[in-house]
């Protein structure tokens, strides 16, 4: 038996990941303040795992610090949502191009059934299930980049999306149906040997035409807006 295997988490790890889940799911909405006393009492442990938690959250973009106020979720914007995008296409795609020569029939068949269950979503649609379904596609195809720095870029670019995505499928109603469309597109640029190149444009074309017909629904003034120029979770703009 692996000894390191059963080493229980630390508390810094318990308490990362369940602040982590309470944003990734809407339960913290953006600008919660995060009372360090408080959820370190919901958690069993002192304040300062939980403060060390707060701080790597802070790293991938999910939490900051406001002067006199505290730790709070991240307030994220349109501008910030164009850029991460737009250095997602980038890197994603990229990484999606060096792990497919290491993706096995196995893997892609995964990927492909996880795409299924997105299209039969489809009809009775559940933006947060459907995003958990997105991020477990694309996961099955980038995490078999061999190169690290690459993978970790990637990994940034989701966690600074993971507090808004939900919103976005909110926000662009005619999305998922396409994206489902382009996965399986993907899958196949993939199975059919594909040069590098050519999976990297189809990678990254899944991603700017997001970012594209979100750019096209703010035009058309879909969703609710109110003063302040900021994007909430229910897809609204404030």
């Amino acid at each position: 038996m692996n000894a390191v295997a059963d080493v229980p988490p630390s508390k810094v790890q318990l308490s990362y990941r369940w602040i982590r889940e309470q944003i990734t799911s809407g339960h913290f909405t953006p600008g919660y303040r995060l009372v360090l006393a408080q959820i370190a009492g919901e958690l069993g442990v002192s304040v300062v795992p939980v403060r060390e938690a707060v701080r790597l959250l802070e790293a991938e973009g999910l939490v900051t610090f406001v002067k006199n106020v505290g730790a709070q979720v991240a307030l994220v914007d349109e501008a910030e949502y164009i850029h991460t995008m737009q250095t997602l296409a980038l890197v994603e795609g990229y990484a999606t191009a060096l792990a497919a020569p290491l993706l096995s029939p196995d893997t892609i068949a995964a990927a492909r059934e996880v795409n299924d269950q997105m299209r039969a979503c489809l009809d009775d649609f559940d933006p947060h299930r459907f995003t958990e379904m997105n991020r477990a596609f694309h996961s099955l195809l980038f995490d078999h980049c061999p190169n690290p720095h690459v993978q970790d870029l990637v990994g940034r670019g989701w966690s600074r999306l993971a507090a808004l995505r939900d919103s976005i499928f909110g926000f662009v109603p005619g999305r998922p149906p396409a994206s489902v469309a382009e996965h399986e597109e993907i899958l196949e640029v993939i199975e059919r040997g594909a040069d590098a190149v050519e999976i990297e444009l189809t990678a990254r074309r899944h991603r700017t035409a997001t970012l594209e017909a979100f750019l096209s629904a703010r035009a058309g003034g879909e969703g609710q807006h109110t003063a302040g120029g900021g994007m909430t979770r229910d897809g609204s703009i404030r």
